[in-house]
């Protein structure tokens, strides 16, 4: 009797030391890499977000009758703001879209922002604006390295979910874990930042 429940502790001590080593957690920790990876994405929008108050108003002060150029940035900013958005973004395609395309529209004015910036050299000579531009500049690099890691972990956790062992494991355990979509470049030129660097 003592042998046969040691025989079955040690079949079941196997079991669990086999499971474990099989990759049957690969999906939930793949799951959770993607949303820690969706959530730096926004951080760096948020952080972008964040700096444009303070460039429009360093602008303002230099380019007073540009008020289309700015009211863009203002609103394209509004507009991102004012979405709400959720932990389950990643998990709506459609809702992942409109907020790339509200924060590509955002970018566009931001562009057109620095256009403007061209015609001021008092501006471009300006301490606040230059501090700006060198912050501005490090988030769009921020914001491309953030989307390219979220891209890798979605791939990696799409890729566990649809090769063995993981696509039983996920069959089995996590059929609730839906494959998932990725940021996609949909504007030309797309993979390159907006251009700030006026010297």
């Amino acid at each position: 009797m003592r042998s046969l429940r040691l025989t079955g502790i040690l079949s079941l001590m196997c079991l669990v030391l086999t499971l474990s080593g099989c990759g049957i957690n690969n999906i939930p920790t793949f799951d959770e890499q993607v949303k820690a990876a969706w959530a730096q994405v926004e951080n760096q929008y948020q952080r972008r977000s964040d700096l444009i108050p303070n460039l429009v108003s360093t602008v303002k002060g230099y380019a007073k009758h540009e008020t289309e150029t700015l009211q863009a940035v203002t609103e394209a900013r509004a507009k991102v703001g004012s979405m709400q958005v959720d932990k389950d973004i990643i998990n709506n395609p459609e809702q992942l879209q409109q907020f790339e395309a509200a924060q590509r529209q955002l970018g566009s004015a931001l562009q057109r922002l620095m256009v403007v910036v061209e015609r001021y050299p008092d501006l471009k000579a300006n301490q606040n604006f230059l501090a700006l531009q060198s912050q501005l500049e490090g988030t769009e690099n921020r914001i491309s390295v953030a989307r390219r890691d979220f891209i890798a972990s979605v791939g990696q956790y799409n890729t566990e979910i649809r090769t063995f062992p993981g696509r039983i494991w996920h069959s089995i355990l996590y059929s609730d874990m839906p494959i998932r979509d990725t940021y996609e470049a949909t504007t030309e030129n797309a993979e390159t930042a907006p251009t700030v660097n006026f010297e």
